[in-house]
């Protein structure tokens, strides 16, 4: 989410999703006040803290739902680069370099960013359900928490779970489990500006559970 690119370049076959079981109504209601119309934007900072590095790997940048399924990822720091996802294509984009272009389906990360960060901003329960087991807690006025875990198997071989925390209407922090221990924080809207300079995942954490 780029050096990231060949972090998200594991393979993935066609869904096989389970029947969606509905989430509760207090749920439903959390996911259906956190829409907003498009385009929206909202600045993040992500650490990403994987086994075969000593230290995390963090950027930043702007996430912006364009409507539909149509979301552009556009990194600022270290390095300018840009991802935009649209029509199940992703197009990837460098200073001085021809974009490139590849099918959505070489990088399950960004399918499950493109799936939970739309749904989210649209405010789309019953889409949210069809791709997740959707779990929440805590005070959907207050700081609440949303559990996500991947309904396909073979993407849950890839990404175990997200985690996202917010407050009210706003989602705050997204945390992504990867399966084999890597987890990806990323610190959304004024939160963004907090990352540490030299963030842990125990830092990051306490973040994502305060208040505004």
């Amino acid at each position: 989410m780029m050096s990231g690119l060949l972090l998200w370049s594991a393979s993935i076959s066609a869904s096989e999703a389970a029947t969606p079981a509905p989430a509760s109504s207090a749920t439903l209601a959390l996911i259906n006040a956190l829409g907003q119309p498009a385009p929206a934007h909202t600045a993040f900072a992500e650490a990403r803290f994987m086994q075969v590095l000593d230290r995390p790997l963090v950027i930043s940048g702007e996430l912006a739902w364009l409507g539909g399924d149509k979301l552009q990822r556009r990194v600022e720091q270290p390095k300018a680069e840009t991802f935009t996802i649209a029509d199940g294509e992703v197009t990837q984009e460098r200073a001085g370099k021809k974009p490139r272009h590849f099918s959505l389906s070489r990088a399950p990360q960004l399918q499950v960013l493109l799936d939970s960060f739309v749904a989210l901003l649209s405010g789309d329960p019953a889409h949210l359900q069809q791709v997740f087991t959707i779990s929440h807690h805590g005070d959907p006025a207050a700081q609440w928490t949303l559990n996500l875990v991947p309904r396909d198997t073979k993407v849950a071989r890839t990404i175990a779970a997200i985690t996202i925390n917010g407050y009210a209407t706003m989602s705050r922090c997204m945390q992504m489990h990867e399966a084999d221990g890597d987890l990806a924080v990323d610190l959304l809207g004024p939160l963004a500006a907090k990352m540490p300079a030299q963030p842990t995942r125990e830092s990051l954490l306490a973040l994502c559970g305060e208040a505004p």
